[in-house]
């Protein structure tokens, strides 16, 4: 962080607001628009609500709505009144809410009002205090109606730099989910150096089609546009109509690799359409080379790739001048320490081998939430956070992904990365996309499995073999392919192998 550069994201917005309070924060899709000064009243109100019911600097405020401008207002409201904030997916059932709400005790809950009795119900059931609602278009609900008529301005908590600002919980795929706590250091340091690595200035106008409940959406993409005094253009959902329509307004979009896929299908996506676009950005999943070289091919620019997670936010990034290399994730941010280890070691590795990928810095979380052994056990001794996932650097210093160390296949010894077999089945005519997993065998202790959407439909598991065989040594190849319809992915587009393990787990049991 900047030296004399404000510790917390409220302070970044807050100087705004006095420097250039007429200038649009958030334009609906209609071109409406809500001034960094009208933002400020309208979260100062919903603060003032928060602690009318009871909300104290420390507590936690749990959030599932749907994305709106009032709801992204209730990040800027938690930092106002002092309070941790928990976004929590719109996807989640009341069963996984439980555990959710049940771990993280929260002051407040807010909840969509359809979603009313059968949370009241469970808040009654785990003694939460309160509980408000707030409808799809964030005009209605009991929030609306307790913020109507508050005082314009909020007397605010001044966190200390270490103080936590959110927890955010981790997806769950390998076992019981953990809240990663993120202090208001950590958010902040990670904003103003992203503003820096990929030049934001407050000319520019975000597309903001992401989810606000991940730290992409909430964390990379509103923080940033925060730290810059710029403005986001603030979509509900993706829509490639709506995309493409609006793009001529932009000169940034952040995406997942699914939005970037899509756009290339759309006949009103031209090279003329993005001529003035500044910058595209992409991740929270992998993005085939095949796609960024397509995209390139076709719009003339290079999608920016780069690696983050919910405990660190952003690690890598590639260049915003020079070479961004399909395939890689860049480089180390300012101030991030990465290293290549030995996983069961933590032994660094020599440039070009796999191992785990390791990172140190002020963007790395504080722990996990009330779970101070497995905060333990995902830490090295001299402070570097394990990420579980695999890699290696180049010879030009550009950080690769290979997978997840626990999508790591190990059959009859040998070590099988799924990214290095999906590069090469996804590449076969007819294949859409590929998944790759391991899956218990009798003999080789795991066989690896081919799961496959075809675009194809006479394609079969005989043909992709013999496609394989001169690309592949024999034991990375399939021992089955298996063709599906779509392939499980969670909301932010990262595919969940871990249920695909699930569904194929007895496929070898004879």
């Amino acid at each position: 962080m900047p030296y004399g550069a404000p510790h917390d994201i409220l302070s970044l917005f807050l100087g705004h607001c006095e420097s250039q309070p007429c200038a649009p924060f958030l334009i609906g899709p209609d071109g409406a628009e809500l001034s960094y000064r009208s933002a400020a009243v309208r979260a100062a109100q919903i603060a003032h609500a928060f602690r009318a019911n009871g909300v104290m600097p420390g507590d936690r405020v749990a959030v599932q709505v749907e994305k709106s401008q009032t709801a992204l207002l209730t990040w800027l409201a938690a930092l106002l009144s002092g309070a941790v904030y928990l976004p929590l997916n719109t996807a989640y059932t009341i069963g996984e809410l439980r555990y959710f709400l049940g771990d993280a005790r929260p002051a407040l809950v807010l909840c969509r009002t359809t979603d009313e009795a059968a949370m009241s119900d469970l808040c009654s059931e785990l003694g939460l205090p309160a509980l408000l609602t707030l409808d799809t278009e964030g005009t209605g609900g009991t929030l609306v109606a307790a913020a109507a008529g508050q005082p314009e301005a909020f007397p605010r908590h001044i966190p200390q730099p270490d103080d936590l600002a959110a927890i955010l919980y981790t997806s769950g795929t390998t076992g019981r989910s953990k809240g990663a706590m993120l202090s208001h250091a950590n958010l902040a340091s990670n904003a103003l150096t992203l503003l820096d690595y990929w030049r934001f200035t407050s000319a520019d106008r975000l597309l903001h089609a992401l989810p606000i409940f991940h730290t992409h959406g909430l964390f990379v993409a509103t923080n940033v546009t925060i730290a810059a005094g710029s403005a986001m253009i603030f979509l509900p959902r993706f829509d490639a109509d709506e995309l493409v329509r609006l793009m001529p307004q932009a000169s940034v979009l952040m995406g997942v690799p699914t939005f970037y896929s899509r756009l290339l299908g759309h006949a009103g996506f031209t090279r003329e359409l993005v001529s003035h676009m500044r910058l595209f950005i992409s991740g929270s999943a992998p993005l085939s080379a095949e796609v960024h070289k397509d995209f390139a091919a076709l719009t003339g620019q290079a999608i920016l790739e780069r690696y983050g997670m919910t405990e660190t936010n952003m690690n890598t990034s590639n260049p915003y001048d020079g070479k961004r290399k399909p395939g890689s994730v860049g480089f180390p941010l300012r101030g991030v320490i990465l290293r290549i280890a030995q996983p069961e070691s933590g032994v660094e590795m020599p440039q070009g081998e796999i191992g785990v990928i390791e990172v140190k810095g002020p963007n790395v979380f504080r722990g996990y939430w009330q779970m101070p052994e497995k905060t333990a056990e995902e830490f090295r001794d001299d402070g570097f956070f394990i990420t579980g996932d695999l890699g290696y650097i180049d010879p030009q210093g550009y950080v690769h992904i290979v997978g997840r160390a626990k999508d790591l296949i190990i059959a009859g010894g040998f070590n099988i990365y799924p990214a290095e077999v999906e590069a090469v089945l996804d590449e076969i005519p007819g294949i859409a996309e590929s998944a790759v997993i391991g899956v218990p065998h009798a003999d080789m202790g795991e066989a690896v499995v081919a799961v496959v959407k075809a675009t194809d439909p006479t394609l079969d598991a005989d043909r992709v073999i013999a496609a394989l065989a001169d690309r592949l040594a024999r034991f990375k190849q399939p021992r089955a392919v298996v063709f599906v319809d779509e392939l499980p992915r969670n909301t932010m587009g990262k595919m969940q192998k871990a249920l695909l393990r699930q569904e194929y787990a007895a496929l070898f049991a004879s």
